[in-house]
C-alpha cells in the first residue's frame, strides 16, 4: 500500500480536490494532518480521508505525525495545494521496482490564477520546468514536487527535520546519501500562488537565493526569516503557506 500524507493548515478551499486527486492516481490511504485550521478543513477531510489527524503546527511535524500512523510501504507527502495526476500510483510503484531506488519525486506544472495575463503564464510555464531540470541534475526536491520514498527509507534516515524552512531540500540530501532517487516524467499541478503574488523572476530569484544561502550554512531559522520577508521590491503580502520551492 501507498500512504499519501497531505499537511493542512486553513486549506478548505483546496482539500477536497487535493484528496479527490489521491483517489485517482490510484489505489492509496489518504491521511491528512491538520495544523489547527480555524475553518472548516477538516470537517470536509474527515468526509474524503481514511484518516484525519491533528499535529503541532508545522509542515514538517505535520507530515512525521502522519507518517507514524501510515500504514503503507510507500510514504507520498502532498501539499494541499497540489493535485496528482492520474496513474501517479502505478508510476510511483512501478519506480520502486527497482530495489536500488529508495525514493523520488514529480515533474510540476504551475497552475496558473484565472485571471492571470499572457506574461504570467508564460514565466510560470518556465518556471515549473526549471524546476523540472533542477530535480533532474540535482535530486534536490521541493515540497511542490510530491516527494515519496519507501516507509523503511523515512524511518531510518530520520523523517523530516523539524526545523522552520528548507526541511524538503534536507530530506532531499539525506535521500540522496541513502540511496538512489528518480524524478518521474509525471507532472503533478501545484498552485502558482506565490508567484504570482511576488512575481515569478522575484520569486525565483529568492527561492534559490534561500537554497544557496542554506548549503552554505545559513540556519533554516534565517532562511525562514528572509521568506517571510519576501523578495526585494515585492508588491503584494507573501501567501498564506508555502516552502521554498523554486
Amino acid at each position: 500500500m501507498i500512504s499519501i500524507i497531505i499537511p493542512t493548515l486553513n486549506e478548505e478551499a483546496s482539500i477536497a480536490r487535493a484528496i479527490g486527486s489521491c483517489r485517482e492516481a490510484g489505489p492509496c490511504e489518504v491521511i491528512v494532518v491538520d495544523g489547527g485550521s480555524r475553518d472548516r478543513t477538516a470537517e470536509i477531510a474527515r468526509g474524503r480521508a481514511d484518516a484525519v489527524i491533528t499535529a503541532p503546527r508545522g509542515r514538517a511535524a505535520q507530515m512525521n505525525a502522519g507518517a507514524a500512523v501510515s500504514r503503507g510501504e510507500v510514504l507520498l507527502f502532498l501539499h494541499a495545494d497540489t493535485r496528482l495526476p492520474g496513474g501517479s500510483v502505478p508510476a510511483v510503484l512501478g519506480a520502486l521496482q527497482d530495489a536500488s531506488v529508495i525514493g523520488g519525486a514529480f515533474r510540476v506544472r504551475l497552475a496558473a490564477s484565472p485571471g492571470a495575463g499572457r506574461y504570467v503564464r508564460a514565466a510560470l510555464g518556465i518556471t515549473g520546468r526549471m524546476i523540472g531540470a533542477r530535480g533532474a541534475v540535482s535530486r534536490s526536491y521541493s515540497g511542490d514536487q510530491a516527494i515519496f520514498l519507501r516507509a523503511e527509507a523515512f524511518r531510518a534516515v530520520g523523517g523530516y527535520p523539524e526545523i522552520p524552512l528548507m526541511e524538503d531540500v534536507e530530506l532531499s540530501r539525506r535521500m540522496r546519501r541513502a540511496g538512489r532517487t528518480v524524478l518521474l516524467p509525471l507532472r503533478v499541478g501545484t498552485s502558482g500562488r506565490r508567484w504570482e503574488a511576488w512575481g515569478p523572476l522575484r520569486t525565483v530569484l529568492l527561492m534559490w537565493r534561500l537554497r544557496i544561502g542554506y548549503l552554505f550554512g545559513r540556519t533554516p531559522s534565517r532562511c525562514a526569516e528572509a521568506y517571510r520577508r519576501g523578495p526585494f521590491m515585492r508588491r503584494e503580502p507573501p501567501p498564506p503557506t508555502s516552502s521554498a520551492g523554486g
